[in-house]
Parts: C-alpha cells; structure tokens; sequence
C-alpha cells in the first residue's frame, strides 16, 4: 500500500461505516462484509475477491487505533482540511508545517521548525518521501519490512478458533467416519477416528476463521455426541455387553454365542456356579483403534423367568428343598455387620 492509496481511498467507506465509528462498529462491519465477499463463498468471481481484499485492506488500518489516527491526518490533509502555506507567518502560520511539526512533537509557533516540499528534482523528498518518514520510512526507499512509502500494515493474525458439536450413530463412532458440517455458511469435512466417544473434543487444524492480513487460519473445535447402542457399550478401547444366562447354565455351567459387533459371534465358557455380574474377558474382540485394539467384556445376568410351567415350578420347589441347607446370604450378613 502506498501512501497515495492512503490519500485515495476511503476505508470508511469500504466498510460502510461513519467517520466517527468506534472499533466494535467497524469490527462487526467487517466480520459482515467479509463473510459475504469471502472467496470460498465467491469461487471464480475476480471482483468478489478484489472487494474482499480491499475490505481486508480498510480494515487493517482502521482497527488500528495509531494507524487510523495517522489516516485520518493524511486525508484531511489532502482534501476539505487545513489550508496549508509554504512558510512561516502571515496568513498561512498553522498550516502544512504546524500540523506536522505537531504530530511529530513541534510547537505551534516560534522555535525551530522542519520545513517540508511536495516536490523535489528526480521526485526525491516529495510527499511520499514525507508520508514514508512518517511511519519510519527513510528516504525515498521506505521502511524495513514496510511498503515503498514506509507504511506499516497491521501484523498478520492468526483467525479465530471455530466450535461446533456434532451426533454420530455408536456404530460410526466405533468404526471412524468421515461427517460433513456446516460451520460458518462453509462445509468442512471433519474426520473421527474409530473409538471416538461421547464428550470427545476433536480439534481440526486450519479449519476456524480466516487470518487477518495475511494469517493462518484458526482451528475448528468439535464436540461429538455418541448415541447410545441397544446392546454394546464403549468402555475406552474395549467394548461391554450384558450376556442373559438361564439359571442352569450359570449354576451347571455352559459354552455360549456371544454376538459380535461386526455381525458375528464369538464361543464363551460359562464356568460352573457363575453369578450376575461376573466379567468375562474376550481378548482382542473390542474397538480397533489406530493405536491399540480393546477386548469384549461380557458381564453375566442369571436371567430369571417370569413364568413357570407346572412342572419347572415342582423342579424348582425339588431344588429348593435339597438346597435348604444352604444359606445363600449368609456370607452378605457377616460382612455387612464389619
């Protein structure tokens, strides 16, 4: 940018805001404006991405307190402001020399004064060169890290962190997917690996707002929600599943189909005398992750009949019988009464 675009263009029209705007109107102007001229939201369209540059433009100055201050000098400097005169005293005291010697810490009348040219042989110390002293420029050959004129833009900032939530079936949460969102009128595809689980943050990088002036882009943030499965639960890497057992199985013992979460079945030993809530542990049967695979944890449940037929309940009154000797709590009592 040089210092005659400074002189030409009007930020505070680019951003449809009044002179007199604070910097919450001009931030919000921006954001706006910059959003709808976006170039991922105007692809091949070389006037949206001209306009999206020269809001970007207006507003690294004018979200700059010193910088807006220093432009809005220069333009009323250049049209409707002080009248400026080629020397000290008379009618034109005050002028072009006064107001630079005022922002540069000069008195406004007697002392020593700096006195400025518009124009010089060769176009050397002209109104460049002045602008470019200004904002530490040298010279005609500007400043370091700056425009030919010495101005400085706004450093390049790194774009806001974005969030966003999203619900993945259990069964994409288990395997990984891939899920398209809608974040900011933009969609992004954000991929979860397998075994994500509910409350999950899964950080996306360079996938939030866009840089300012020439910065990174920020990251999206993504809470996933996991709905529930009627049958598996996650456990970490390992997968939990209640397995019914009939009364005899638990008490004889028996070897049971277990069902898989791919669709298939793996053979599991029920042990002789095996109560509700004993875990079984299924080695390498639970959720595949890139780093480890879980096991398949299956906890017991002696399922009891609501219903009897005439003779399982005479087996089961047989049963009792022989088994009155047995005190099935009695283990219960004593430790309660630690």
């Amino acid at each position: 940018m040089t210092g005659q675009d400074w002189i030409e263009k009007d930020f505070y029209a680019a951003l449809g805001v009044p002179k007199d705007a604070d910097a919450a109107a001009i931030k919000k102007a921006y954001r706006k404006l910059a959003r709808q001229w976006h170039p991922d939201h105007n692809p091949g369209n070389a006037a949206a991405e001209e306009k999206f540059k020269s809001i970007g433009e207006a507003y690294s100055v004018l979200s700059d307190a010193e910088q807006r201050q220093q432009y809005d000098a220069i333009r009323q400097m250049a049209g409707g402001g002080p009248r400026f005169a080629s020397g000290p005293g008379g009618a034109g005291a005050g002028g072009f020399e006064d107001l630079f010697g005022s922002m540069f810490g000069g008195g406004a009348g007697g002392g020593q004064r700096a006195r400025y040219t518009t124009g010089a042989p060769g176009g050397a110390g002209g109104f460049e060169d002045i602008l470019g002293g200004m904002f530490g420029g040298g010279g005609g050959g500007g400043a370091r890290g700056a425009g030919p004129t010495g101005f400085r833009p706004n450093p390049a900032q790194r774009g806001q962190d974005v969030r966003a939530t999203t619900t993945l079936p259990f069964r994409q949460a288990v395997e990984g997917s891939t899920v398209s969102l809608s974040v900011n009128g933009r969609t992004v595809n954000a991929k979860f690996p397998p075994g994500v689980h509910d409350g999950q943050k899964i950080r996306l990088r360079g996938k939030g707002g866009p840089g300012l002036a020439g910065g990174p882009p920020g990251d999206l943030e993504v809470t996933v929600r996991v709905t529930p499965h009627p049958v598996f639960r996650a456990d970490g890497p390992n997968l939990r599943v209640d397995l019914p057992v009939s009364f005899a199985e638990a008490a004889l013992g028996a070897t049971v189909h277990v069902p898989m979460f791919d669709g298939g079945s793996v053979r599991v030993k029920i042990p002789s005398g095996t109560t509700s809530g004993k875990v079984l542990r299924v080695k390498g049967r639970g959720i595949a992750t890139p780093k480890h695979t879980g096991d398949l944890l299956v906890t017991v449940q002696v399922a009891v009949p609501q219903k009897l037929s005439r003779e399982a309940k005479k087996a089961v009154e047989a049963f009792a019988e022989a088994t009155a000797d047995k005190d099935v709590r009695e283990e219960f009592v004593r430790d309660a009464a630690r």
